[in-house]
């Protein structure tokens, strides 16, 4: 298959196109620069989102189209401003993505939007599924309700639309894998605020491997959760990740001083929803890191 990927140079994006590059598909790359972009005999690159890029032109025949483009939620405190280019960012590539697509003679069998678990209600004792209600007033909430909203759209044209709500997604380099470890490595780890909050997580060679699953899948449309079958506590998590690290799980961070610290963002830290991935283990999806241990293991061998 020919796939278009936008926010292809990201986390998941490159891990993403790492697993079709193994499946032998071919990969089209929409960016806003063409600049320093080395293209080999399966990726190439787009210009869009810039002054008189046309990407449609040269999208004529793909036969999915990925977005993964959005401004990080955590790489700044939640001020109005900052929560207005959160939004932005992910309306506007979508909207886009949907422009493009009602452009294309021959449309693409599926359209794949990133979302997220944060439209779920936080909760210390609910587990919430695909069909699950995800009314509530938080920020991250009418963040991914608005997002959605745009990529329905993409339903009007014909086009099988899949909302890949992500979890925690754990890898060495990126993600909030790396600043939870941070403190570990220093012997200084142990329980942030209550540690009765849920982490939904999931391994992101998992995500790369679902993604691909849920591409080539016809039956597979609307809300999918991408988390792993297991989500556990907090405070469970600190303390694998400190055996597999081999530090000491003993230094606790008050809810107070999170909050102090990052202010609305904390809610990234303190709260959380159990989560779990009922259309992909309807359909038969393996995951290849079910347990939280053996993903930790893999990612830190």
């Amino acid at each position: 298959m020919k796939v278009a990927i936008a926010g292809g140079t990201g986390f998941v994006g490159r891990a993403f196109i790492n697993e079709l590059l193994k499946n032998d598909h071919q990969v089209i790359i929409l960016t806003r620069s063409l600049e320093n972009k080395k293209e080999t005999k399966n990726i190439r690159y787009v210009k869009w989102l810039s002054s008189h890029s046309e990407p449609e032109k040269e999208l004529q025949d793909v036969d999915a189209f990925v977005n993964l483009a959005g401004e990080s939620l955590n790489s700044g405190r939640w001020t109005d401003e900052r929560k207005r280019q959160i939004i932005e960012s992910r309306v506007s590539s979508t909207r886009e993505t949907i422009r493009i697509m009602g452009e294309l003679l021959r449309k693409p069998s599926v359209f794949m939007n990133a979302s997220a678990i944060g439209c779920y209600p936080v909760s210390y004792e609910e587990t919430f599924t695909e069909s699950s209600n995800t009314t509530s007033e938080s920020f991250l909430s009418k963040t991914v309700d608005v997002w959605e909203a745009e990529a329905h759209q993409a339903e009007r044209l014909g086009i099988r639309t899949v909302m890949t709500r992500f979890g925690v997604i754990l890898g060495k380099e990126e993600g909030a894998l790396p600043r939870m470890a941070l403190p570990y490595k220093l012997f200084a780890g142990g329980r942030i605020g209550s540690g009765k909050q849920w982490m939904s997580w999931i391994h992101v060679h998992d995500v790369a491997r679902a993604l691909l699953f849920i591409m080539e899948y016809p039956q597979m449309k609307g809300p999918v959760n991408l988390t792993s079958p297991s989500p556990e506590r907090l405070d469970t998590l600190g303390k694998t990740l400190a055996d597999v690290l081999h530090r000491p799980h003993w230094l606790p961070v008050p809810a107070f001083a999170i909050k102090l610290t990052l202010g609305e963002m904390s809610t990234l830290v303190l709260d959380g929803q159990r989560v779990l991935p009922e259309k992909l283990t309807a359909h038969s999806f393996t995951f290849q890191f079910p347990r939280l241990k053996e993903a930790l293991e893999d990612i830190y061998k």
